[in-house]
């Protein structure tokens, strides 16, 4: 009997610590470090959270395999420099947009850095993200610090590879090094589509934390958004509104201007709106305060499953840049 208790005791014991290594999860301020840390093959490895990829519509907000959270409307900044960038940006933020886009090939991470160093807003609230063109990839390293330097921020809170290119890999790789130097908090590409990133992903040890491609109703992506969200990869959409030379189309299209017309919207509202619902975050371009205002309020209302379909119906499989 005396063996029996000792022995039940023993199993008590070890149930108990079981349980309570179970119950402590790992930090999420960690981010992608602890990704990169437990990829001993090379292969992309997904960090699964029960709260990643779903859109917390209530604080306007997705959670990244990374671990941070990412607001799912913001503003891009293509094609604004210099004082029109600064005052684009302020007015962003002075309209509650907490989520920044530039990239080096927009000559604008100088302006950008500006208006949020100048800011009421504290950095910590201010999700930047920004991406390295084809032409860094070859010393990669160097362009992070530069992208750094520029926009005078201790760190980004993510940096993509703009498109692919030559030594794309190797520059990804650098990105991940950053991460683990916390130069960079999450990282992730655009324009990579399935079979771009079939090939890629093998080679990283870092799973993207987000694909930034063109989605829009005329090129909706309806193969490629699934196939991105399936890996725990959150997707953002630029040219939400159909890009330069192709917007004004898009938003007389008679679809979306009588859906407009229910919900006592703008088309362009009820556009992005379509992409929340779709799982697609909307970094809509503009340096119109009152525009930049416009496209913040999509909280209060939803499209039916009907009106869904109908602009689902509208795709045309049509690009509008050559990315």
């Amino acid at each position: 009997m005396k063996k029996l208790f000792v022995l039940t005791i023993v199993i008590l014991l070890l149930t108990l610590a079981g349980c309570n290594q179970s119950e402590n999860p790992s930090s999420s301020s960690t981010g992608q470090n602890e990704t990169a840390n437990s990829a001993s093959n090379g292969t992309a490895q997904p960090n699964q959270s029960d709260n990643a990829m779903a859109f917390d519509f209530d604080n306007q907000q997705v959670t990244l395999n990374s671990g941070y959270t990412m607001p799912i409307n913001g503003l891009g900044t293509y094609s604004l420099e210099g004082e029109e960038a600064v005052q684009s940006v302020t007015a962003a933020l002075d309209s509650g947009v907490r989520l920044i886009d530039t990239a080096y090939i927009y000559s604008n991470e100088e302006s950008i850095g500006e208006a949020i160093n100048q800011s009421d807003v504290p950095r910590e609230e201010i999700f930047l993200i920004t991406k390295l063109y084809p032409s860094q990839f070859d010393d990669a390293e160097a362009a992070i610090d530069q992208a750094l330097e520029r926009l005078n921020l201790d760190y980004v809170d993510m940096m993509l590879l703009h498109h692919p290119g030559s030594n794309d890999v190797e520059a990804y790789q650098a990105m991940e090094q950053a991460v683990a130097d916390g130069k960079i908090r999450s990282i992730g590409l655009s324009n990579w589509y399935v079979e771009e990133l079939e090939e890629f992903l093998p080679q990283v040890s870092i799973t993207p934390a987000l694909v930034q491609n063109e989605v829009h109703p005329y090129y909706q992506e309806n193969d490629v958004i699934p196939y991105i969200q399936d890996l725990s990869i959150v997707v953002q959409g630029w040219y939400p509104l159909g890009g330069r030379g192709h917007t004004r189309e898009l938003l007389g299209d008679e679809v979306i201007t009588e859906i407009a017309d229910v919900h006592g919207k703008s088309a362009a509202q009820v556009i992005l709106r379509w992409n929340l619902q779709k799982g697609v975050v909307v970094i809509p371009g503009s340096s119109n305060p009152e525009h930049i205002l416009e496209n913040t309020q999509l909280y209060d209302f939803e499209l039916t499953d009907e009106e869904m379909a109908a602009i689902n119906a509208l795709d045309r499989n049509e690009k509008h840049d050559w990315y």
